[in-house]
């Protein structure tokens, strides 16, 4: 709260995280709804040249030209992917994925001398891990919220997946938990113990000990990286769009950025709205989803194979995904969106208010104290609305609308607004406000007028209000004083 009253702009680190945050903070600007608030929202990208394996950075290059690496957001560049040979991709994933395979197998191998565990368990383990197999990965820190228990909700039914001897799929898990999270480490140990069950071993792999360099292998060694938030908790999420940059797909709900990344033919996703209220419920219903998808769009689509031993609809999808999203997640779109929306703005912003050692800022502050002197003794003095208004509008007509002001206890005649505030309902019932500001047509002493001529666009059932507030030509807006009267 204390940030938010002290800082002109806040932001969002994504689309849907600007939205639930104007709602959150809406109670600190109070008179005005969330969708008025000043909240903005930046979505996060993430570093190419560090998350992009050097096989795709290299690829990358040849194909987009050296300049590419100056302007990687530009998506014209990355339209490029499509003149890349189906078999160049499919060489350059195919040889990730085995580094990845390796790069289990001799963690694997580590743990089991450390740990000197039971050595036919881990040779099994070591003998099933398949490079050929589709693999999906889910790899971030274990917070509840994130669900990593939704896979295992029908254990049955995963396991007939897994267990496909025609279709053969594995899914590699990893991350950490907060030392304070219980429930993050109750994740953690359940999944461990799943993957260590006989239908299991070998097809749900557990990868101790998270970091950068277990990331990296992960995020360009899968072939399908596995995001599933209870909806709307996550903020943004960038693990998917480290993926991205890979030639790996998300599969992911749509919540954070996968919400605005989404494209059809270039990954999959799981509705962002709720069907039920009770969480247990929905959990159910997301694994359920997540199995079907998996058995009848991810699974058959991978192994739909030709002659030279790969899917062309699942490299179509890889060349999308390149093509339509990655190119919008990188760290450099995200700072030009900061120095666009907010940077520039502000940097103005403050040259004018220190220029003249400051003149414009202390100006300000004078006017704002004055009017927060003032602003309970400010009175309505009349409202004046046609009766046709009231009571029998028609559509197309004109009503004059006038409201006076007293502003003789408060010793103004200036600075003050006042607008209409008409309340209506969209096709989905929610709550729209459409706002007329009011024109001043006289200031005496002691008075203010307003009036406006307002016309009924359309029929319905409408509610209304005035609002008044303070008016200042260097407020960067509204909630910077956020002083409210409603009547």
């Amino acid at each position: 709260v204390f940030a938010c009253n002290c800082c002109q702009e806040v932001n969002g680190v994504s689309w849907l995280h600007g939205e639930v945050s104007k709602k959150m903070f809406a109670p600190i600007w109070k008179g005005y709804s969330p969708s008025e608030s000043h909240v903005g929202y930046v979505t996060n990208g993430v570093h190419l040249p560090t998350w992009a394996a050097p096989e795709w950075r290299q690829l990358y290059e040849r194909t987009f030209g050296p300049e590419w690496m100056n302007d990687q957001s530009n998506l014209e560049y990355y339209k490029k992917i499509y003149n890349v040979s189906d078999e160049e991709i499919w060489a350059t994933r195919q040889s990730l994925k085995k580094q990845l395979v390796e790069y289990i197998r001799a963690k694997y191998k580590n743990n089991w001398l450390q740990t000197q565990g039971d050595p036919s368990r881990i040779m099994s383990i070591l003998e099933k891990i398949n490079p050929n197999a589709l693999i999906i990965g889910f790899g971030r820190r274990f917070a509840t919220y994130k669900r990593a228990h939704l896979l295992f909700t029908d254990l049955e039914r995963l396991s007939r997946i897994v267990n496909n001897p025609n279709y053969p799929v594995q899914f590699v898990f990893t991350g950490k938990a907060h030392p304070a999270d219980g429930g993050g480490q109750g994740l953690i140990k359940r999944i461990i113990e799943i993957s260590r069950m006989p239908e299991f071993q070998g097809k749900i792999i557990f990868l101790e000990n998270y970091d950068i360099a277990l990331a990296k292998r992960l995020i360009s060694g899968v072939d399908i990286w596995l995001n599933t938030p209870t909806r709307p908790l996550e903020a943004s999420g960038t693990s998917g769009q480290k993926a991205e940059m890979n030639g790996v797909l998300n599969f992911s709900v749509l919540d954070g950025w996968w919400l605005e990344g989404y494209k059809p033919g270039a990954g999959w996703a799981l509705t962002e709205k709720r069907t039920y209220q009770n969480q247990a419920f929905q959990d159910q219903l997301d694994a359920a989803t997540i199995y079907s998808m998996l058995e009848n769009e991810i699974i058959p689509l991978y192994y739909a194979k030709n002659s030279k031993g790969f899917s062309p609809e699942w490299i179509q999808y890889i060349k999308n995904s390149i093509a339509k999203i990655a190119p919008v997640f990188t760290t450099k779109r995200m700072l030009d969106d900061y120095i666009d929306r907010f940077y520039t703005k502000l940097a103005k912003r403050a040259a004018y208010l220190c220029d003249d050692n400051y003149a414009k800022a202390k100006e300000l502050v004078v006017w704002k104290e004055k009017m927060a002197a003032a602003w309970d003794k400010i009175e309505v003095a009349e409202v004046s609305l046609p009766e046709a208004l009231v009571n029998n509008a028609q559509v197309g007509e004109e009503h004059p609308i006038r409201v006076s002001l007293n502003t003789a206890a408060a010793g103004i005649n200036a600075g003050v607004g006042v607008e209409l505030v008409v309340e209506t309902q969209d096709v989905d019932g929610n709550l729209k406000y459409v706002t007329y500001e009011m024109n001043q047509v006289k200031a005496a002493e002691g008075k203010m007028d307003f009036e406006l001529t307002y016309r009924l666009k359309k029929a319905g059932a409408f509610k209304y209000a005035f609002r008044m507030f303070p008016k200042h030509a260097d407020l960067p807006h509204r909630q910077d004083f956020c002083f409210v009267r409603w009547f």
